[in-house]
């Protein structure tokens, strides 16, 4: 599949890219990012010890969390993947589609690291979860198969597979080089969002060319 060119037709992908550049720079001027990694961060024990007393409900935080960053360089990087990503899978899935799969894979992020740590007090924050969805969806959309057998299903079920299986991988060694550096790293959302890419990408192509 060929990797469409320009922007009209990743409104959604601009959207979330401004949206968290303008999120990042009014809260840096404001001196506000503390604050708002407390209160609209993704703090799994806030439902495991029913504490609900900060600013966003905490349904909400999965989705809030994902345009809050710690720093210039963490925003740089999640913004890079999307734009990479994000514009062709976008342009092939459509806006609605890609609205449901950043929407999902920032959910399925948050349960997966909810998951993997109920009992953390830390606040998780950044788009890398949500965009984890979208390089799953791209791998699936935009990746060649080379596996070579005779039932194109399993073989593209094997591609996944391996897709998931080096994603996960590379999002251990990242967790460690990290964890040494003395800064977490949401595995889990990483591997969550991911999962979530590689199960709805040709779904949604197929929701959208089937409503044409």
């Amino acid at each position: 599949m060929r990797v469409p060119q320009g922007w009209a037709k990743a409104r959604f992908t601009l959207f979330v890219t401004l949206a968290a550049a303008a999120v990042f720079v009014v809260l840096t001027a404001l001196n506000l990012n503390e604050w708002a990694t407390i209160g609209g961060g993704f703090i799994p024990a806030r439902l495991t010890y029913g504490n609900d007393a900060d600013l966003a409900p905490f349904w909400l935080t999965p989705l809030t969390a994902s345009f809050l960053h710690a720093n210039v360089l963490h925003l740089f990087f999640n913004l890079l993947i999307l734009i990479f990503c994000g514009r062709p899978t976008e342009a092939v899935i459509g806006t609605p589609g890609m609205a449901i799969l950043y929407l999902l894979g920032a959910y399925a992020a948050a349960a997966a690291q909810y998951a993997a740590d109920p009992n953390s007090i830390v606040p998780m924050i950044g788009a890398s979860g949500a965009i984890s969805a979208v390089l799953g969806a791209y791998a699936v959309l935009f990746g060649r198969n080379k596996v070579k057998i005779a039932s194109p299903r399993l073989a593209v079920l094997l591609n996944a597979l391996w897709l998931m299986a080096a994603w996960v991988v590379l999002q251990l060694i990242v967790g460690v080089t990290f964890a040494n550096a003395g800064i977490g790293v949401a595995i889990a959302a990483h591997i969550g969002g991911f999962a979530v890419g590689l199960i709805l990408a040709n779904p949604l192509l197929l929701f959208r060319y089937r409503r044409a």
